[in-house]
This record gives structure tokens, sequence and C-alpha cells, in this order.
């Protein structure tokens, strides 16, 4: 299977960094700015389940439409990654690649990984340090929570959960879980 090749109707955990770990969100506006080239690029093509937008990397769980939309997956990535790399540059005076060359990718085959994956996306600020709850404002999961509309597809992502107050106890659970293993981390060094 060529590099560059996604499935119509499979779901994926998309990820990548800067270039040379630099950051790709210089300020706030930038998360702003990538919100909307996804909302751009990404919505016409697939459904988008979690993100997370860190300073240096970034973390998206997308279905991808069944191939009636008339945009290849692997495209409709391309150009937004593009575009948000030609606004950073022009904005901030740089030249070069923002990304590193390849972005990651993992296919989620079932549901146990899919809500694993949904987990692990939104609580990679409290992994990384940016924050020690889950009100991190560059994350899907306030959107996922709350009863505002939302262009992501919080009802499939709850029904996976059995309902918003199970998605939180989960969140919470491994919010926890990774709060001692910190500390027996650090009492061990």
């Amino acid at each position: 299977m060529r590099q560059d090749i996604f499935e119509y109707g499979a779901t994926y955990h998309i990820c990548n960094r800067g270039n040379n770990k630099e950051d790709i969100f210089k300020e706030e506006k930038n998360y702003a700015f990538f919100l909307t080239q996804m909302k751009k690029y990404l919505l016409p093509v697939a459904d988008i389940y979690a993100y997370c937008l860190m300073k240096n990397h970034y973390h998206l769980l997308l279905r991808f439409k069944d191939n009636n939309v008339g945009i290849e997956p692997y495209r409709a990535l391309s150009h937004m990654f593009n575009a948000y790399a030609k606004g950073i540059n022009k904005a901030y005076s740089r030249t070069g690649s923002l990304f590193q060359k390849h972005l990651t990718r993992h296919r989620v085959l079932d549901k146990d990984y899919l809500m694993q994956l949904i987990v692990y996306i939104h609580l990679n600020p409290v992994k990384h340090g940016f924050t020690s709850s889950l009100n991190y404002p560059y994350s899907s999961y306030l959107s996922i929570v709350s009863d505002k509309p939302t262009n992501l597809k919080r009802d499939a992502v709850l029904n996976y959960f059995d309902g918003t107050e199970n998605l939180i106890a989960w969140h919470d659970f491994k919010r926890l879980q990774h709060e001692s293993i910190k500390s027996l981390i650090e009492e061990d060094v």
C-alpha cells in the first residue's frame, strides 16, 4: 500500500509535529487559524471525533467519509496543512517546512482502541504538563461535554462512551491514573 493512501470510510489517528520539534503554534491566533483550516478542508471529507493542538504538535481523530465527496482524503489533508504552513510562514517571515516530512497515522480498527485514543488525545496537555485539568482550550474535550453547537461528531463520541457522564468518568480516571504514576516516578528519581 502506498504511504499516501487513506481509505474511505476508515478512521485514523493522525499526528505530526513541527520540523526540528519547533513550535507550530506561536501565539493564540494560530490555534484559531488551524481550526479554521480544519473546518474548510476536512469537514467536507471527514468526520472529526477528537483533536488536540499543542505548541509543537497536534493529534486528530478522523473518519473519512465514503467516496462521494469528490476529494481524496490525502489531498484534503495536504491542502489543509499546506494552507496552514503558508499562512504561518507568511505571518512570521519564515521559510521552509513547518511540519516534519511525514505525518504519523494509525488506522483505528475497533471501538476499544477508538475510545482509548479519544481519552489519550484529550489528556495530551496533562501528559505534557500544560495543564493539570481537562479544561485545555485547544482540545475537543470541552466541546464534546458541552451542549453548544459543534462541528465535531459529538453524538457518535458520546454513544461510544454511553453518554457524557461515562465519558467524563473515563477521562477523570485516566487523568488520576496519570497523576499517581507521575508522582511515583518523581519519588523514584
